[in-house]
């Protein structure tokens, strides 16, 4: 005689608990992430996740920072709340359409928006969790030092190349 076997019930539960269940990102709460100048004079807080991580060492950037390449990480502008005693950090004009924000009173640069973006850069090390901020390009790469080797992470918006 053919019978399929009968599925023990207790083993189809345990298969479901071990399954995790797929949730759309849009119906996935907002990842809220915070932080702050050295001072905590200024300190915020951004909402999603983080939007093109990368490098740059143009020679706004070096002179700024007074290192060889900062790292920016992207939010949607209107997810930043400035939450601190200080409210916003003091801007800087440094090029018609960009401006850098700064604490005031330590001088840490937190903060790059341009007039025409809806995105918002903070500095990747003002993040108290920098999580899935591995930079995934380098901006001004030709104007970087030469002693200084960067390996990008693997951008996730871009797919994976093909195997040979």
């Amino acid at each position: 005689m053919n019978t399929a076997p009968t599925p023990d019930p207790s083993s189809a539960q345990a298969q479901t608990a071990r399954t995790p269940e797929l949730v759309p990102k849009s119906a996935r709460p907002e990842i809220a992430r915070t932080g702050h100048c050295q001072c905590r004079h200024i300190t915020y807080q951004v909402l999603g996740d983080p939007i093109d991580p990368h490098l740059c060492s143009c020679p706004h950037e070096t002179r700024i920072s007074g290192g060889p390449a900062v790292l920016w990480v992207g939010f949607g502008k209107n997810g930043l709340t400035w939450t601190g005693p200080g409210g916003e950090p003091t801007w800087y004009a440094t090029w018609p359409t960009l401006r850098r924000g700064f604490c005031p009173r330590c001088g840490t640069h937190l903060a790059s928006i341009a007039d025409d973006s809806d995105m918002i850069m903070v500095t990747g090390f003002s993040l108290d969790d920098r999580s899935g901020t591995d930079p995934v390009g380098h901006s001004h790469r030709q104007e970087a030092v030469p002693w200084m080797t960067i390996i990008l992470a693997p951008d996730p918006l871009c797919p994976a190349p093909a195997s040979p």
